[in-house]
């Protein structure tokens, strides 16, 4: 009888992979004390932050941002004439926001196709970056902001924000400041700032209110928040005691900032005539 030599045949019993996989124990943090990473609770304690601009020469404007192993990439491109000519875009400019995630970004794996909580990240990004940038400059106009997650470990909306911010800066687009941002989790009387994706995503056995998150994005030199999202349950006071954490980690991230605006445009200055 003749065979498919083009097929690879396997064993006669075969067993499937997701057999021998190990199943990680559930993820406990504590209550108290330092957390998992070595940070410390109710203190405005970051991760260390890598971020580098220009690193995409097709792009009019990128960035990329690291902080612990969260990892971001953002592209600008624009301004560039715009499909739709109707009245409000005559005047001043229109600013699109795009973010996803990749499908390898996350413990599970996602897909390509963008999900529910991509469009909702991409409307906070978008009303986080609009106040910031001077839309009336570019009338009849289109800067499209382009993010993706290459990894998932926590705090990736307010690090989206800043990546985005540093790209528009490096694409030349005229802005009112710099929109850095910082999330922290409320977890009872505690916080942690710039919590990781097992804080994030860990369910208190402690019920009752002060449960939830909390994402700030500031206006560092105008000293003004341009965007607030929060979901869970808080007080009035602990809400307002965790804008002001994440006011105070937004201060924290901007000499980084700074000094990376400062090196890209170092690097894309011509070198001095030698009269």
């Amino acid at each position: 009888m003749p065979t498919d030599t083009k097929r690879v045949r396997g064993p006669e019993v075969s067993q499937s992979p997701s057999l021998f996989l190990c199943h990680p124990a559930a993820v406990v943090l504590p209550s108290q004390g330092p957390r998992a990473d070595g940070r410390q609770r109710d203190q405005v304690d970051v991760r260390p932050v890598f971020v580098r601009c220009g690193l995409v020469s097709q792009a009019k404007g990128s960035a990329y941002i690291e902080a612990g192993n969260t990892k971001l990439m953002c592209c600008v491109y624009g301004p560039r004439e715009t499909e739709r000519k109707d009245e409000t875009d005559m005047k001043c400019g229109r600013l699109t926001t795009d973010m996803r995630f990749a499908p390898f970004s996350c413990p599970e794996r996602g897909s390509w196709i963008q999900g529910s909580q991509d469009k909702d990240f991409s409307l906070m990004l978008h009303e986080s970056l609009q106040p910031a940038v001077c839309l009336h400059k570019y009338p009849r106009s289109q800067i499209e902001v382009n993010v993706m997650v290459l990894e998932n470990s926590g705090s990736v909306l307010a690090h989206a924000v800043t990546c985005a911010s540093l790209a528009l800066a490096d694409a030349g687009i005229e802005m009112y400041d710099l929109v850095l941002s910082c999330s922290i989790r409320q977890d009872g009387s505690s916080y942690m700032a710039d919590p990781s994706y097992e804080e994030e995503n860990y369910s208190s056995s402690v019920s009752g209110e002060n449960q939830g998150r909390l994402t700030v994005a500031f206006l560092p030199s105008l000293n003004q928040i341009s965007g607030l999202q929060s979901d869970g349950e808080m007080t009035q006071e602990t809400l307002t005691a965790g804008v002001r954490a994440c006011i105070e980690g937004c201060y924290k991230l901007y000499p980084v900032v700074q000094q990376a605006l400062a090196k890209a445009v170092r690097k894309a200055a011509p070198p001095p005539s030698e009269s």
